[in-house]
């Protein structure tokens, strides 16, 4: 099928993400930073970054990695004056190097400030509002047995062992598969996961894509799905919010063309591959994406894989320090897998205990793996590791508790 970038023609598969078609056609700056308009790409596929914004049919400021193609779908890229490769606005970053603080600039110089005040207006804008507002759509409270948010490995072993024991499950997801991290791996990883994909696939439960869970007000759960938003009144919640890519500090990491090993995984299992000369870079404490990229990228493109740390990324190399000391490699596609850091936010609004470590914060639970009263956290969130047995077992604990 066919869908547009900025009127020209891509060709694209029916349901994948937006994105994925746009990077398959060599189209890897898709936005623009909205201070300097530097060039971003995608970096999470997860709707975790903003280097995939686009305008979709009119509607402004997308997520094109969670916005499934369609015949005929158009894509506009936005907060940009001039061509999408040569944003003129770019000049405010080539004037300003070393940065700028618009709320001061000319601050206090009459008839100077209001002009300024409107340039930085435009400079920082993302899209223009839609052509026509939406009609409205009620709203709708139901109460729900159990809601399992998160459809990654953890959400569904959670899900699979309470269905088990008769409950009504209810899983949401904002991808628009289910699966998670699982779907970034490949064949020989994806092995141990087998067992869970497989009971839920033969379990009786509800499961929502595209599904929003966007906040939790006492023992509400508000979700915006694709036909409008709903607050759900579980008598449990398990929350399985995984964790975030890991975004380390090294000069060019936020070039298009620099996203973390399991986006690259996720864009694989589409067919996508991330580019002719791949570096993988794993850090301490990372794994497992960037191993399996690698092992499943190899017969399609030139793929280093590099334990230590990124030190630069730009014009086509990578530089990448190692104990054996830095290495210059050739590279269009620079893939970083460092630890991930829990996703906690869900967790803090239900109550939890937040306690710091080296990835971020990750969610306390009691022995029974509850936060608060018929509130339960489980996987990377809660500080299970991405391991199959870790997360089954998990599952068993939480399952075990609930009454």
């Amino acid at each position: 099928m066919t869908i547009t970038l900025d009127g020209d023609p891509i060709v694209a598969e029916r349901g994948e993400p937006l994105a994925c078609s746009l990077i398959a056609a060599g189209k890897l700056t898709i936005a623009r930073s909205p201070k300097f308009h530097r060039p971003r790409g995608p970096s999470c596929m997860r709707a975790a970054c903003d280097g995939c914004l686009a305008r979709v049919d009119e509607t402004p400021n997308v997520m094109t990695c969670m916005a499934p193609a369609a015949e005929g779908t158009a894509v506009v890229s936005q907060n940009r004056l001039g061509p999408r490769q040569v944003d003129f606005l770019r000049m405010t970053d080539w004037f300003f190097p070393d940065g700028m603080n618009h709320h001061e600039l000319f601050a206090g110089v009459p008839g100077i400030q209001g002009i300024m005040q409107s340039f930085a207006r435009r400079v920082a804008g993302l899209g223009k509002v839609p052509v026509e507002g939406e009609p409205p759509r009620p709203a709708v409270r139901r109460r729900v047995d159990v809601v399992v948010v998160g459809g990654g490995p953890s959400g569904m072993a959670v899900a699979t062992r309470l269905a088990k024991k008769g409950r009504e499950v209810e899983v949401v997801d904002d991808q628009l598969s289910i699966g998670g991290g699982m779907l970034a791996l490949d064949e020989e990883a994806d092995k141990a996961f087998a067992p869970i994909r497989h009971a839920f696939a033969t379990s009786t439960l509800r499961v929502r894509t595209r599904t929003v869970a966007g906040g939790i007000f006492g023992r509400d759960l508000l979700v915006v799905g694709p036909n409008g938003a709903e607050v759900l009144e579980p008598k449990t919640l398990v929350l399985a919010c995984g964790a975030h890519d890991g975004v380390l500090p090294f000069d060019g990491n936020d070039l298009p063309g620099v996203m973390s090993a399991r986006a690259a995984g996720f864009m694989l299992a589409r067919g996508v591959v991330a580019g002719e000369r791949i570096v993988i870079v794993v850090s301490e404490g990372g794994g497992p994406f960037g191993e399996a990229y690698a092992r499943a990228a190899s017969a399609h493109a030139k793929v280093a894989l590099v334990h230590g740390e990124p030190v630069r990324a730009r014009g086509g190399e990578a530089i990448v320090s190692t104990k054996d000391g830095p290495k210059e490699l050739e590279a269009d596609a620079l893939l970083v897998d460092a630890p991930r850091a829990p996703a906690y936010e869900l967790a803090a609004q239900a109550g939890a205990t937040l306690v710091h470590s080296s990835r971020g914060y990750v969610v306390a639970t009691d022995d029974e793996g509850r936060i608060a009263d018929g509130v339960f956290a489980t996987g990377e969130m809660a500080g299970i590791p991405f391991d199959a047995a870790a997360i089954v077992a998990d599952a068993e604990r939480i399952a075990a508790a609930v009454a």
